[in-house]
This record gives structure tokens, C-alpha cells and sequence, in this order.
């Protein structure tokens, strides 16, 4: 089964809406498209339709999150880290204000709109700003679960969903533990850390892998920072191996955060499975899925990789 996280976003912000009088939502001439428009429909007084202007947008936040509301802050992922990204460091996480981002259209999987509007370095711009949460969701259901997290954390948010529906990972959200790694199968020989819709493709790969003998453990990694190290640590220690998997670049991503930990608490043999050092290009999701090497057999296959590393 497969579900946009946009839909549960909303759905969640509206149901939150109605607990808290103090949340307000911000958009940028997108709510249609990231479903905030949902929103606007339930508190027409709470919502802000604040035009292609997305820097405008996040200074309004701030003064908003400073005369004590909680903004919720959409629009498209590339506008939101790469436009407003002076904003969101000045503005908001220098004085470390109370500002959730929730960006969609994340990763490649935007499709035929091309590299103009895929967001590949968003992960990696946030987690280098100071103070600031970031948040990959696995699927609708811890989309939704977030949703309700992420409204009383200290400090600003940064949470990006995608554009197409995703396989549904979590039956429900009995499972999820705020900033923790969700371990969704045992396995002894490697890990594979998933972030985003990679968590649904990791979980693809271990049974490729168990077809050939390999019993891979996975690993969903929504929070990406702060990064739940003991859990790394421990799987790393427990496996001797471990692949990293994301729809965003290999540089500053989950990759980054996961090499940047073992390196220093424990170095094991490490394999990236994200987007190289390039832009995207138009086309359709999958298509472009498959291009990138975002592919459980292109996961399965590095997972042997390093398991051949350990051994040497």
C-alpha cells in the first residue's frame, strides 16, 4: 500500500490545530500542492498565504514563533532550504526559535519538473545549521506521528516530505520512538540504515539478501540529526558492516552523519547508496530512481560489498 506523506501532513496539522490555538501555518503560494490548503479551510484566521515569497515567509515566522505562536512553515523543498536559507540561519535558529519547516517535494522523485526544482543538499544545508532538527519520515504514518512530535521540541524543525505516494512502512505508530533508530528486521551480518522512501527500499534489499544467505539487519533513520549514535554504534558493533541508503546526495546526508559518527566511536567498513556529486534531470520517479542507483538490487549489492570488506 502506498500514501502520500503530504496527505497525512495535513491531516495531522489539522487535527493539531484544533489542540493547540497556537499554531499557525505559513505557505507560499503552494498550499495545494503541500496540502496546507487544508489548513487554511479549518482556521481561514491561522493560516498565512504569504505569495512567491518564501524569505518574506520565514522572517513573518519568526516574528510569529517570537510573540509566542508555533508557525508551520511550507513549501517546496528547494525554496525552502535554498532560497530562505539566510531566513532560516539569522532569523530563526540563531535565536533558536520555535519554527517548524515542513518542505515537500524533496529528493528526485519530484520528477519531470527536473534538477530546477529536485532538492538534493537539503538535508545536508540543515544539519550544518546550528540548533536545527532534522526530520526524514519514513512513510505517511510516521509523517503523521511527527506531525505531533516536532510542535514542542526546543528550537527550529526542519521535516521534508516527497511528492509521490510511498509504500506504507508502519502499520501504525506503536513502534516509533522519537529520535531513535526503528530497527524493522534482525540480522547479524550487515545493517542497512534507511532514511525517507529508502527505509521501504532497505527492507526490499534484506529479503534479496536473505534469498543469497545474508542476514542484513535495517535500520530507519528519521531523525537525522541529532543522530542517535548509541544506536549506530551498537548496530555497527553488532553487524561489522554497514550501508547507509537516501534519496538525497551522498554528501551531508544520512551517508555523511553515519561515516561521521563510526569514524570516530567505531570504524567498520561503510557503503553510501544516495545521489552522487551531480544535479537530477527530468523524469518520471522510478525512472529516475533507477538512474540514481536508488534501487533495493543497488542496495542488496552494496550490502555484499562491504560484507566482502569486513572479511578481507
Amino acid at each position: 500500500m502506498k500514501r502520500h506523506t503530504r496527505d497525512a501532513y495535513a491531516e495531522a496539522l489539522v487535527e493539531l490545530g484544533r489542540k493547540r490555538p497556537e499554531v499557525v501555518v505559513l505557505d507560499a503560494d503552494l498550499s495545494v500542492s503541500t496540502r496546507t490548503a487544508r489548513f487554511a479551510e479549518a482556521f481561514p484566521d491561522r493560516f498565512f498565504n504569504c505569495g512567491i515569497a518564501e524569505q518574506n515567509m520565514l522572517g513573518i515566522a519568526a516574528g510569529l514563533a517570537a510573540s509566542g505562536k508555533i508557525p508551520f512553515v511550507s513549501t517546496f523543498a528547494v525554496f525552502a532550504s535554498m532560497r530562505a536559507c539566510e531566513q532560516i540561519r539569522q532569523s530563526i535558529a540563531y535565536p533558536r526559535l520555535k519554527v517548524r519547516v515542513v518542505a515537500s517535494h524533496g529528493g528526485i522523485t519530484v520528477g519531470a519538473d527536473g534538477a530546477s526544482h529536485q532538492c538534493t543538499e537539503d538535508a545536508g544545508v540543515m544539519r550544518a545549521i546550528p540548533n536545527m532538527t532534522v526530520v526524514i519520515p519514513a512513510d505517511a504514518t510516521e509523517t503523521a506521528w511527527a506531525v505531533h512530535q516536532i510542535v514542542d521540541i526546543p528550537g527550529p524543525v526542519y521535516m521534508r516530505l516527497g511528492r509521490p505516494a510511498a509504500p506504507v512502512v508502519y502499520p501504525d505508530a506503536s513502534r516509533l520512538r522519537w529520535g531513535k533508530v526503528t530497527l524493522l528486521r534482525e540480522g547479524s551480518d550487515v545493517v542497512l540504515l534507511g532514511t525517507g522512501i529508502m527505509v521501504s527500499r532497505c527492507l526490499e534489499a534484506s529479503a534479496i539478501l536473505e534469498a543469497e544467505g545474508v542476514e542484513a539487519a535495517v535500520g530507519a533513520v528519521s531523525v537525522l540529526k541529532p543522530l542517535d549514535e548509541e544506536s549506530v554504534v551498537a548496530l555497527a558493533r553488532r553487524c561489522g558492516a554497514v550501508v547507509t541508503a537516501e534519496e538525497h546526495s551522498v554528501i551531508g546526508g544520512l551517508g555523511s552523519a553515519v561515516c561521521e559518527c563510526l569514524a570516530e566511536r567505531y570504524p567498520v567498513p561503510v557503503r553510501r547508496v544516495g545521489i552522487g556529486d551531480v544535479f537530477g534531470q527530468s523524469g518520471e520517479p522510478d525512472q529516475l530512481l533507477a538512474h540514481y542507483g536508488l534501487t533495493p538490487e543497488a542496495i542488496a549489492e552494496a550490502a555484499l560489498e562491504v560484507i566482502r570488506r569486513k572479511q578481507s
